[in-house]
């Protein structure tokens, strides 16, 4: 399985022309994964080798802004680059619970209407992962108010027995998200390729001696 690693943004809170707020694109197969989307994402997209269309997932590790204020504008453009297919399979986002409400709130004030379905996988915070003090609940933030527009998408809770969330499993891989400790409840990922057993002709070793 070929990987390539591309540094979009490593930069913090106060993004320079020469460095960009944090982003990683992952490239596999023809598929673009994107950890974090900091503010500028999009430009530093246009700057290199990669294609923002091939992107198919997005995780966020925490919900400072210097990580995701760029996500809005990029899903926008996105949108620009794309054309109306029912059939098109959805943008999978994931990252802390309070992305979903982030993410209609911000298209649905901003009059933006997407062209490609997305989805919102939510990761469950415990209260241990920040100081108590900056601990927030969002399980309740959008409750008794309906959201016909909200992008589905699941909820995921911690599994005890691996000490993570299980977020994408395919033939090749597994991709786990596990507790950070930061001021406000991260989150870091990992790729983890799965065993490749090659095929021994046992027969034939045993005529070579």
């Amino acid at each position: 399985m070929s990987l390539e690693l591309t540094f979009l943004g490593t930069g913090s809170a106060f993004p320079s022309p020469a460095r960009g707020a944090s982003a990683l694109a992952l490239r596999r197969e023809g598929q673009c994964w994107l950890f974090d989307c900091g503010e500028g994402t999009q430009t530093q997209l246009m700057r290199s080798h990669l294609r923002a269309a091939r992107i198919t997932k997005i995780f966020i590790t925490h919900l400072h802004g210097d990580h995701f204020f760029g996500l809005p504008g990029l899903l926008c453009t996105l949108s620009l680059q794309s054309n109306p297919d029912a059939s098109k399979a959805p943008l999978d986002i994931y990252g802390p619970l309070g992305l979903r409400s982030f993410l209609w709130r911000s298209l649905e004030l901003s009059h933006s209407q997407l062209l490609f379905p997305y989805t919102v996988h939510e990761l469950v915070p415990t209260p241990d992962q920040c100081p108590a003090e900056e601990f927030k609940d969002f399980s309740g933030w959008d409750r008794g108010e309906a959201l016909p527009q909200a992008p589905p998408g699941r909820v995921l809770h911690l599994d005890p027995e691996e000490d993570s969330y299980l977020l994408v499993e395919d033939e090749q891989l597994v991709v786990r998200a596990f507790r950070l400790f930061h001021r406000v409840p991260s989150f870091g990922f990992v790729l983890q390729e799965k065993p490749r057993p090659g095929k021994l002709d046992v027969q034939k070793l045993k005529d070579l001696g």
